[in-house]
Formats: C-alpha cells, structure tokens, sequence
C-alpha cells in the first residue's frame, strides 16, 4: 500500500523538490478535486482517469449482525473510470500482447 507520506516522498524525489513543497501540492491538488466534486463536476485527466460523483438509490439490506432487514438511504458515492494509459500501464505485457495477438486471430 502506497501512504500519503509514501506518495510525498516519491512525488519530491520525481520533482527534485522538498517534501514540503510535494505535500503541499498534494494537498492543493487533493483540495481543488474534492471541490470539484463537491460542486458536481467531473474531473477528466487525460491518460489517467476520471473522477465523477454518482448518486445511489435508497435499497434493502441486512443488518450483519442481527440479520435485521434495514433500509440504507439515498445518497452519493465516488466513482473513478480508469484512462486507456492507466489501464494499459498496470496491464503491462499481457495487455500489449493481446492487442498483438488480436489481429493474427483474426487472420485464421
């Protein structure tokens, strides 16, 4: 699991800057998304991802404890879409390779 501290660390040495000045455009950046959103806007960074807000509907659940049927209500939840870069950088190999392999089974 990669911490917040972790990620300071890493986005200084990536920048040559301080941990300081990292945290701090962590933080401003973290800040400006989660206005975003809170705004109901939608926040696209092209080749990584998209963060929206979607709103649930109120449903029937159970109490795991009691076994208690319960009502949860309404309400929003944060949903990210992975971009094509991101999802082809954590696919790695396997993803270019399949994408190579397409066309020639195809040709059979």
């Amino acid at each position: 699991m990669l911490s917040k501290s972790d990620l300071v660390k890493r986005l200084s040495e990536k920048t040559s800057g301080t941990q300081k000045e990292a945290e701090t455009y962590l933080n401003a950046f973290l800040e400006v998304v989660r206005d975003a959103l809170h705004n109901g806007e939608e926040v696209k960074i092209v080749g990584f991802g998209a963060f929206s807000v979607q709103e649930t509907a109120p449903r029937e659940g159970v109490n795991p404890r009691t076994r208690e049927k319960i009502q949860i209500p309404a309400g929003k939840r944060v949903k990210f879409a992975a971009g094509k870069e991101l999802q082809d950088a954590i696919g790695g190999d396997a993803a270019q390779e399949a994408e190579k392999a397409a066309p020639k089974a195809a040709k059979k």
